[in-house]
């Protein structure tokens, strides 16, 4: 390992651990010096830090948090972009649980570490005259959406109880940013909130963001283990519901048959909700199956309450959540308990793509949502997770149940080349439209539905949900009747108002 330690943004000392040497005593630029250490130690970890938490700096801990190569690990309890970067992005990684492992982009010069050759990818693409703190969020913020893994790690300190004066961006640092890593509309969206929302009115930020140019970046990180971990004879358990697609549901039974790595239980809750039906899967009981099937036939319909209860049945080491219109091949749990146990992976979500349908994504990434029909995580979190019931009927319950996750410390990683297909089975499914409340208490609707606000309102911070209040302003206009720009404001404010009371009462009951 190498060590670099700063203040007041010049390098106070760099030293290779390995020997204790003192090493580079002449340079002065941090941001600079992590380059020309990385391109001299080509295959070490680079550990920075404020000098004043030398003392505090966790090694076994580092090291042990490197389990991947294409890691980027930094902990700070104060941010260097202010909290007004939340107009802009629309990601689970801002609102940051500092006390778990963490997945965000928002990097510290306070304490930090990447692997070398991970950070010389970006030697050509970063402006080195500019602040370590400024520096190290870029070089995350380019990275993540490529595969490099950025966390948030308390363990990198053995106790953070030094109040390091951290750099704060200014405001044109905040608009510069912006300009670099997104798309040039933000900057006039940031332009906006502020003035909407914080009487703030930064012309002269704004037009000084024309003058500078995005930064793209297009290196790919692979997964590449640095610690070797042990395949241990593991089990997987199967959840799913269902409703009305008792063929699609037998053809998934049939897949799962055929696995190479056979699940210890697949558990069906199935659905309907007239209470003189009877169960549509006699095939359960008719024929042998390789595994154990733990079938419930309930008369309340819902995915939440279903998935729920399927949970509590779990007793493997793994959990996968499934649809009963999936396809896919025989090795996918194989597959998916290799990759999870080769890379300390929590959670896995894999691709869920319909027929001609194509993929996006070329290399495993930090994911911003969860899929409740084509992951799976270690059961031990089960115990402090589950789907909110009130989100059943709306949308949302994905978007909660992976930030339960995150907040427990289970990152969420998409897989690209582990497929599973999507059938979107035309039949089955909720046979009857629901209804509401929020529908027929009034002549005015809710806007955001009330469950979409509800999962803003818990796992947003305060500047995202007003960001993206703006965004929904602006794109729901032109699909509805009122043309009159400021009767159109006065009632989308107040469906917005709706929805946030509809919200608290979903969340108070």
């Amino acid at each position: 390992m190498i060590l670099l330690t700063h203040k007041d943004d010049k390098v106070y000392e760099i030293i290779d651990l390995k020997t204790n040497q003192v090493v580079f005593n002449t340079i002065k630029k941090p941001s600079k010096a992590l380059f020309i250490v990385a391109n001299t130690y080509k295959e070490r970890i680079l550990i920075w830090c404020h000098i004043s938490q030398k003392d505090h700096l966790n090694f076994e801990g580092i090291k042990a948090s490197f389990y991947l190569k294409n890691m980027m690990l930094s902990y700070t309890k104060k941010q260097y972009l202010p909290d007004q970067i939340g107009y802009v992005e629309d990601s689970p990684f801002l609102k940051v649980n500092k006390n778990v492992s963490y997945p965000t982009w928002l990097m510290s010069s306070e304490v930090g570490a990447i692997y070398t050759s991970e950070l010389l990818k970006f030697k050509n693409t970063i402006n080195l005259n500019n602040s370590l703190d400024y520096v190290l969020n870029s070089i995350a913020k380019l990275g993540i959406p490529n595969g490099l893994f950025c966390y948030s790690e308390p363990h990198l300190l053995i106790k953070n109880e030094v109040n390091v004066q951290n750099e704060k961006a200014s405001i044109f640092q905040l608009f510069k940013f912006v300009k670099q890593h997104y798309k040039s509309v933000w900057c006039i969206l940031l332009f906006l909130n502020l003035i909407m929302y914080e009487k703030r009115f930064l012309l002269i930020a704004l037009i000084k963001t024309l003058f500078i140019k995005r930064i793209y970046f297009s290196s790919s990180f692979d997964l590449e283990t640095m610690i070797t971990l042990e395949i241990k004879d593991v089990s997987i358990d199967v959840i799913i519901p269902t409703l009305g697609r008792q063929s699609y549901l037998y053809d998934v039974l049939l897949d799962l048959e055929k696995q190479s790595f056979l699940p210890k239980q697949v558990i069906i809750i199935e659905q309907n909700e007239d209470k003189n039906s009877i169960s549509e899967l006699n095939f359960i009981q008719n024929r042998h199956w390789p595994f154990k099937i733990i079938h419930k036939f309930i008369h309340q319909t819902g995915a939440c309450n279903a998935r729920n209860l399927a949970l509590k049945h779990v007793t493997a080491d793994y959990v996968y959540l499934a649809d009963d219109d999936n396809k896919f091949d025989e090795n996918l749990l194989e597959n998916v308990i290799t990759k999870m146990q080769l890379h300390n992976f929590s959670a896995l979500t894999m691709s869920y793509l319909q027929k001609n349908e194509t993929e996006k994504h070329k290399t495993p990434i930090q994911w911003n949502a969860f899929g409740s029909g084509c992951s799976v995580i270690k059961s031990k979190y089960l115990n402090d997770v589950s789907f909110n019931m009130a989100y059943e009927f709306g949308y949302g319950e994905d978007t909660d149940f992976g930030m339960q996750l995150r907040n427990l410390g289970a990152d969420i990683i998409y897989i690209p080349d582990i497929k599973v297909l999507h059938l979107k089975a035309p039949v089955g499914g909720f046979r009857t439209k629901i209804i509401h409340p929020w529908e027929k208490d009034g002549v005015i609707r809710p806007k955001p539905s009330p469950t979409v606000m509800l999962s803003r309102i818990n796992n947003s911070t305060k500047q995202q949900l007003l960001g993206y209040k703006t965004n929904l302003f602006i794109k729901f206009y032109k699909s509805q009747n009122i043309k009159n720009p400021f009767k159109y404001l006065r009632s989308f404010k107040q469906q917005w108002q709706h929805s946030i009371n509809w919200a608290n009462h979903l969340k108070n009951n």
